[in-house]
Formats: C-alpha cells, structure tokens, sequence
C-alpha cells in the first residue's frame, strides 16, 4: 500500500506533455529526412489569428493555417523575394512545399514538435529559447 501511495504522489507530479503553443517560435532541425544547412536558421510561429510566420533561411515566410486537435495545415505560402546562395534557396523551396503538406503534429519521444505530411518524414522543430 505503501509503494501504491508514493507512485500514485510521483505520478501527480510529473510535468504536463508538451503541448503544440501558439505565439512560441520553432526553429526547424529536420526537413523530412535532410537536416539543415549548416548555421541556417528556419523559424515558425502560428499566431492565435490563424496566420503562421517565420524565416525560410533567406526570405521570411508567412501562410494561413488550421488546427484542431492533432489536425493541422496550412494554406498556401507566400514569401519575400530576397535571392541566397543556391543551396540556401533549394532548401527554403523544400521546406514551403513541405509545409503545405502538413496533415497532422505530435510531439516525439524526445519532446521535439514533429509535422507529419500524408507520407513520409516529418518537420521537426524544437521550441526556440530566449
């Protein structure tokens, strides 16, 4: 009875699971199964107004999005023009086209917020600190 009441404490203790925030900033690790570039800084924040921002790597980004529950999409994406390096823009392309793909988010194992497409990998982004 001992061991019940002092895990049953414990349990009352542990931290909440990590929840999807709106107005917290993302910074993306991993675009399906390619991670950034190095020293690229990918960024998202979905606002409580149904719009969703951040930085592509070169442009900054911004699209309308959904979320209900565990469902989540986003509409399309517009950005600003600015021109980078060839591998910068490729991956900036690949990320805009994975993110109107997104179906659904979770959290991982490893607390990383994940975007799922319909197939294959997901974005994974950690929440930005400071």
């Amino acid at each position: 009875m001992v061991c019940a009441a002092v895990v049953a404490t414990l349990a009352g203790c542990a931290a909440e699971p990590m929840k999807l925030q709106q107005e917290q900033s993302y910074v993306l690790e991993w675009i399906g199964e390619r991670p950034l570039i190095d020293y690229s800084h990918l960024t998202l924040t979905l606002a409580e107004d149904g719009r969703a921002y951040g930085n592509a790597g070169c442009n900054h980004w911004f699209a309308p999005y959904t979320l209900d529950g565990e469902k989540l999409s986003f509409g399309p994406v517009g950005s600003t023009r600015k021109q980078c390096a060839p591998a910068l823009m490729e991956q900036e392309k690949r990320f805009l086209k994975a993110l109107e793909t997104v179906q659904r988010w979770d959290i991982s194992p490893i607390e990383q917020v994940r975007f799922w497409p319909e197939q294959g990998k997901p974005l994974r982004f950690w929440p930005e600190e400071g």
